[in-house]
This record gives structure tokens, C-alpha cells and sequence, in this order.
């Protein structure tokens, strides 16, 4: 007899201001240790103890100690994919200027893997280029399978699709952008292509943040896979 999840439990967990805000701060895909998250949550290092020790005991978070530091991330993309979908249904916190264009919304990490309007745009691109189609099996349309030619491409730019496959994770699917309200390409190889464009300098990231700046290099790379950046 399985029981059932305890739904209670974890929206108290995450109810709270402070635990949502660490579990944000996360979002960036790195580790961080608990002062980190202190600083950024807006509270002291020791109200972050007790709040971080709910989150592991939950399971929304995983930590490792390395030297006299122990660090703090997400437990899972599980977690990263339950944090995205709250930002989409969240309350804003102040009117949007109809011409908004921060940063964040152009191009940001989601855990590992690319979000914004670069992030949409790479996985419109990929399904028009045919490199991916909706797995005809998933009634619910939301994993992707890579085709022989997504195959050929990818090997040529350089992505190791064998580890790619052997992750412990789904290989490849849609994840909706809450800023953009379309999809944008999650899983292993969504984490893969990130790496990769970041290893090659196409995209940086900006120290402690989830955004990412587009190089010179990669508008001029990207533009030669028909994806214009504005």
C-alpha cells in the first residue's frame, strides 16, 4: 500500500517568504553555503539553519561539505521544475512596463538549462530545423525525441549525446518560461546545449546571477543557425 504525498507538508515548507526566497537563490544552478543563502533570504546565518534544515528534510534540498563548507542546491530538477512553475503563477510584484526587456527575460538560466527569449527561441529553432519532434507516445506532448539529423547536428557541434543519454534525468523536454509563457528545451540535453555554449563562449554568465549575456561570438554563431537575438 503506497501513501499518499503529504501536498500539506510541502506548501507549508515552501510557504514560507524566506524558504522560497533560498530555494530562488538556487535557481542559478549553483551551490551555495548557508551564509549565501542568509545574505540572500535577508536573514541571519542562524534563523538560515533552521530554515535550511526543513528544506533537507523535505527533500528540496541536497548538501555536500567540502573543507569547512558545506554547500546547499537544489535536490533534483524536480524541485527546479516545481520552483519555475510557481514564478509562472505568481502575483507580480509591481505593474510590468509594456516595453520591459530586463536581462533576466532575455536570457537567464532554469536550473541548467536556457530560459527567456533565447532559451524559446533555441527550442523553436531546433523544432523547425527538425533536430527535435514531440515524442508520439507522450500524450501529454511535453517530451521530445532527437531525430537522425538532431543526431548528426549535435555530434558535429561537439555534444557528447552518449552521457548526454546516461544521466539520470528525462533526456528531453519542454519546460514552459514563465516570462516568455512558451516552452523552452529542458532535461539532459537542455543542460548539455548550456554547457556547451558556455565552454565554447558563445554565452556568459553574470557572476552570482541566473542571467546570461549573448557573446559577439554566439549572436555571430547563432546567426549562421538562423536564431536572431535582438
Amino acid at each position: 500500500m503506497h501513501a499518499e504525498p503529504d501536498l500539506a507538508r510541502l506548501a507549508a515548507t515552501v510557504g514560507d517568504a524566506r524558504r522560497i526566497q533560498m530555494l530562488a537563490l538556487l535557481m542559478e544552478g549553483r551551490a551555495l553555503t548557508a551564509k549565501e543563502l542568509a545574505l540572500g533570504a535577508g536573514i541571519t546565518p542562524a534563523t538560515a539553519t533552521a530554515h535550511l534544515k526543513r528544506l533537507l528534510d523535505n527533500g528540496l534540498l541536497a548538501s555536500t561539505s567540502q573543507g569547512r563548507h558545506k554547500y546547499f542546491r537544489l535536490a533534483s530538477e524536480h524541485v527546479a521544475h516545481l520552483v519555475e512553475s510557481l514564478m509562472r503563477v505568481a502575483p507580480r510584484r509591481q505593474p510590468e512596463p509594456a516595453q520591459a526587456a530586463e536581462p533576466i527575460r532575455q536570457a537567464r538560466f532554469c536550473y541548467d538549462h536556457l530560459a527567456g527569449s533565447l532559451g524559446t527561441g533555441l527550442l523553436a529553432l531546433l523544432l523547425r530545423k527538425g533536430w527535435l519532434v514531440s515524442d508520439s507516445s507522450d500524450t501529454a506532448a511535453k517530451q521530445l525525441e532527437l531525430t537522425p539529423k538532431g543526431t548528426r547536428a549535435f555530434t558535429k557541434l561537439g555534444l557528447d549525446l552518449a552521457g548526454t543519454r546516461a544521466r539520470r534525468r528525462q533526456f528531453a523536454c519542454r519546460c514552459l518560461d514563465w516570462s516568455e509563457r512558451r516552452d523552452h528545451l529542458g532535461g539532459a540535453l537542455g543542460a548539455a546545449l548550456a554547457e556547451h555554449l558556455q565552454a565554447e563562449r558563445w554565452i556568459e554568465r553574470r557572476k552570482h546571477s541566473r542571467v546570461v549575456a549573448v557573446t559577439a561570438l554566439g549572436r555571430e554563431q547563432l546567426a549562421q543557425w538562423d536564431l536572431h537575438l535582438g
